[in-house]
């Protein structure tokens, strides 16, 4: 499933009005060489953690330390990008005005 979500950090982190995230099992996804990690405490006082490439410093992925095998796949990364297809917006309470969500997908305030 590919989310879209607005809140002010993805936003910052992004550098755009929102961050596409696609949710997929770990265990379904190979990657190769070195990633850099960090983990952080959200807004929400969640964990959040992230892998990333050290050399140019773009995020590969999200995780949550307690659940690791599921991963939040950034999949702007992805060779082909034609398959990104965003079924939800999140934290929409937070978007740019200027920004319209798309017909047809779902859209939630905050985190569902």
């Amino acid at each position: 499933m590919v989310v879209a979500c607005h809140c002010k950090e993805c936003q910052k982190l992004s550098t755009s009005a929102f961050s596409i995230t696609a949710l997929v099992n770990a265990d379904t996804v190979e990657f190769n060489g070195e990633m850099k990690e960090w983990i952080r405490v959200a807004e929400s006082g969640n964990l959040n953690g992230a892998k990333f490439c050290p050399t140019c410093g773009n995020r590969i992925y999200h995780f949550n330390p307690a659940e690791p095998d599921k991963i939040k796949l950034k999949p702007s990364n992805l060779s082909d990008t034609g398959i990104i297809h965003p079924v939800a917006h999140v934290w929409v309470s937070e978007k740019q005005d200027w920004y319209v969500i798309p017909e047809g997908v779902a859209v939630y305030d905050k985190q569902p």
